[in-house]
């Protein structure tokens, strides 16, 4: 199996590098394997759901001394740190540490209101709870229920993104939901966010070529979009 290249959740690790630290977007994508113009979707919150952020330091696949060095040079290109491959469990229960076990109710709790297609058990199976647990949760009995918050169970290091897609299109199709996304929606979100980005580019452009904005009145962004549109 080949050494992982990208962090293992590259958009929510975008997101938290965003928020955290002062590296550039072009360091931001090429460290997380992603398109600038994504990372910049993130930084704007255009992205189709705002992204919990995950501290890539904390999870052991950047170091502090490596994450300084990116700040200090813009230049520089961020290296994964070697992570220890993981075992793939073949059969039983899935195995969760202990560090992480108090919060399997925060990740049930994301399922049932995110995803109530979703069966007791495939969420006993996905995560590794009792189906005692996730009846409490899902009637409001559980002990520590009012202390609750629902989080991606994903995000939490609960279970894998593709598992995590993989249950929720099996359920989706045995519930008959459609959950294919609207690519024209997308391309068109995409499309504005290239167009807004280069019309930014031309105003700063011409601003530094004539050390004044073209006048058109209105924001730099409009005047920007003038030029980009002559």
């Amino acid at each position: 199996m080949a050494a992982p290249t990208h962090p293992l959740m590259p958009h929510a690790t975008a997101a938290w590098l965003v928020d955290n630290s002062a590296l550039t977007f072009e360091q931001i994508a090429t460290f997380c394997g992603l398109h600038i113009l994504e990372v910049q979707a993130i930084a704007d919150d255009t992205a189709a759901t705002k992204l919990a952020g995950r501290d890539p330091v904390r999870n052991g696949e950047l170091s502090q001394g490596e994450l300084d060095r990116g700040q200090a040079n813009p230049d520089y290109a961020l290296k994964l740190s070697r992570q220890p491959e993981q075992s793939r469990r073949t059969t039983g229960p899935r195995y969760t540490p202990v560090s992480k076990r108090q919060d399997k109710p925060d990740g049930i709790l994301w399922i049932i209101k995110n995803h109530p297609e979703i069966t007791d058990n495939q969420i006993s199976k996905l995560i590794g709870t009792t189906k005692t647990t996730i009846a409490a949760i899902r009637d409001k009995s559980h002990w520590n229920y009012a202390n609750l918050q629902a989080r991606d169970p994903v995000t939490l290091g609960l279970a894998g993104q593709r598992e995590m897609d993989a249950l929720v299109a099996t359920a989706a199709k045995k519930a008959g939901i459609d959950t294919s996304p609207d690519l024209g929606k997308l391309g068109e979100d995409r499309a504005a966010l290239i167009e807004q980005l280069q019309a930014e580019r031309t105003a700063a452009e011409y601003v530094k070529e004539h050390g004044e904005p073209v006048q058109h009145g209105g924001t730099a962004l409009e005047q920007g979009e003038a030029l980009f549109r002559r």
